[in-house]
Formats: C-alpha cells, structure tokens, sequence
C-alpha cells in the first residue's frame, strides 16, 4: 500500500516537472525569437496551452500529445505576433513537447524502477 501512496505522489510531482520542462522550453523559444517585454507572462501562456495541447492528447492516445502539442503551441504563439514561419513553429511545438515527454518519461521509469513498481 505504501508503494501505491508512493506512485502516486511520484506521479504528481512528475506531471509538476513536465509543466516546468514545458514553461522552460517555451521560454528560451521566445528569448531565442527575441521577446523581452512580457516574457514571463507569456512564456507562461504559452506553455499553459502547449501542456493543455499535451494533456488532451494523452488522454485520447499517447500520439495525440505529439499532435494536439504542437498546435496548441502554435496557435498560442500566433497571437504573440512573431515573425515565425507556420511549419517552423510547429516543428519547435514538437521539439518542446519530445523533449519535455522524454525527459520526464525517462525520470519517472526510473522513479518507477527505484520505488519497485517497474
């Protein structure tokens, strides 16, 4: 029972860091596209809707994160007013929603593995 309670937090505290790998990513896309007013604000509207694009495809299957990602970060990021090609904001969506999966994927395995679960 003790494991169970233990996974459980785990979890929790692993969806945490997916949203701060998200926030991260966002935010050093925008400071590479040279936003310096607002940054804080809307690095965290933008990863708000990138998270939320992930979420939603989690539930409905795990390739729909890599889908529904994406373009939730790109059509949040259309509002920002960026001279960004379309396809290349959509590829940066992707990027940021692979790398903060994998990484959280790979440390939760692990947490998993350590706590005996796995």
């Amino acid at each position: 029972m003790f494991y169970r309670i233990l996974t459980v937090i785990g979890g929790a505290v692993f969806v945490a860091i997916l949203f701060a790998l998200v926030w991260l990513f966002c935010r050093l896309f925008l400071q590479r596209q040279g936003v310096t007013e607002q940054l804080q604000e809307r690095a965290n509207n933008l990863a708000t809707w990138t998270f939320l694009g992930i979420s939603v495809g989690l539930v409905f299957a795990i390739g729909g994160a890599f889908v529904l990602g994406p373009l939730a970060f790109y059509r949040a990021l259309r509002g920002y007013g960026l001279a960004v090609d379309p396809g290349k904001a959509i590829w940066w969506g992707f990027a940021i929603v692979a790398a903060s999966l994998g990484i959280t994927a790979v440390g939760f395995f692990g947490f998993l593995g350590l706590v005996g679960a796995y």
